[in-house]
């Protein structure tokens, strides 16, 4: 039986790094380094795949917005050719990636998993090659169907990941939602919590209840994705969310540059607790309504690592609801910003765009 054939994008990140006097950089020559740490029965493992290496490779502290743009382009391109992808990218905004990718790539019938390594392949004790190796097997996977995450044997929801840890090989973690998989002795997919879309030629498809877990059958036509792409290249695309972490005391200066700011169509905004602002700041409430009444879209998202926001649990958090700040259950901070940046490139209609702010797209929410 024919092995599923893999496309490898590697943009850089600290799996491709050499050390320099300066720390580690990115290198060229994926191939060539693969081929020389990997033995022959890992290098066996891994094919049937081909590799791509951006003529740019980036640090990943330094990604942007429009290098979503071309890894969704790639894709795109070869998507006919290949049965999945894996891309090789730094951990440090990694979660960005895979968040932006999950909206950029909706209808997405082919497994596009992001992994990378706390240490250099060309470093001893690496964890690049356990995680090359299930990121592939996890890529061959034809009911994966989604971006995701694999990373120290569990394979997360990309929109739903985030980089819990700077030093420890388990650099990942999905807070607020379960695992898609993981690996052992065999590669398991777990049913409940996959998004899955499987190409039988009866047209069954197994779909996902996001709130309770409970995976059901449904008649589905199946067809080629018609991927959305924003061209965020294009300099008005690049800098329209801004993202606001509150703390106690926070100074006027910062609150205006955000909120006042007619170049910001968008803003995260981190409260405490269950989404609760400090309603005593009057500057803070007022530029909140004035940015509302502006189009400017708000979403409230908690501080907290676990758990949601829920907008008037407590009379603070209430008084958002009356000025139109939209509560963002759990989404991850990666997951609001690229989401919310998505909708901004491809919907014109504000009102619409604060109803799917609200509501989940591709599972990067519990409602």
């Amino acid at each position: 039986m024919n092995k599923s054939r893999v496309l490898i994008i590697y943009t850089g990140g600290t799996i491709g790094m050499w050390p320099s006097s300066s720390g580690y950089v990115p290198q060229g020559g994926f191939d060539t380094l693969l081929k020389q740490r990997l033995n022959q029965v890992s290098i066996s493992a891994l094919q049937p795949f081909d590799i791509i290496e951006l003529e740019n490779l980036i640090d990943s502290s330094n990604i942007e917005p429009k290098d979503w743009t071309t890894l969704a382009h790639l894709i795109t391109q070869h998507y006919d050719q290949y049965d999945g992808f894996v891309i090789l990218h730094g951990t440090d905004t990694m979660a960005y990636t895979a968040s932006a990718l999950s909206f950029m790539l909706a209808g997405l019938t082919k497994p596009v998993v992001l992994t990378g390594s706390q240490i250099p392949l060309a470093q001893p004790r690496t964890d690049a090659t356990n995680n090359l190796l299930n990121a592939i097997e996890f890529a061959r996977k034809p009911s994966n169907q989604e971006v995701c995450i694999c990373f120290d044997g569990k394979l997360l929801r990309g929109n739903r990941a985030k980089k819990i840890h700077t030093s420890s090989l388990r650099a990942f973690d999905s807070p607020n939602f379960r695992a898609l998989g993981q690996s052992g002795i065999h590669i398991q997919l777990f049913n409940e919590t996959i998004r899955v879309n499987e190409n039988a030629q009866d047209g069954d498809c197994l779909t996902t209840s996001e709130d309770a877990h409970v995976t059901t059958k449904q008649k589905l036509t199946l067809k080629t994705p018609d991927f959305r792409i924003p061209d965020f290249k294009v300099p008005e695309f690049t800098h329209q969310v801004a993202q606001l972490h509150l703390y106690p005391g926070i100074n006027n200066a910062q609150l205006k540059a955000t909120l006042d700011n007619e170049d910001i169509r968008g803003v995260v905004m981190l409260s405490y607790g269950a989404g609760n602002p400090p309603d005593n700041n009057q500057y803070l409430m007022s530029l909140l309504e004035q940015a509302n009444q502006r189009g400017v879209i708000i979403i409230n998202l908690t501080l907290c690592s676990y758990g949601q926001v829920i907008q008037g649990s407590y009379a603070t958090g209430a008084k958002l609801n009356q000025l139109g700040v939209i509560p963002g259950a759990d989404m991850t901070v990666e997951a609001a910003f690229t989401k919310l940046l998505f909708l901004l490139a491809t919907e014109t209609d504000i009102p619409h765009i604060k109803t799917l702010m609200a509501k989940p797209l591709l599972g990067e929410m519990t409602l």
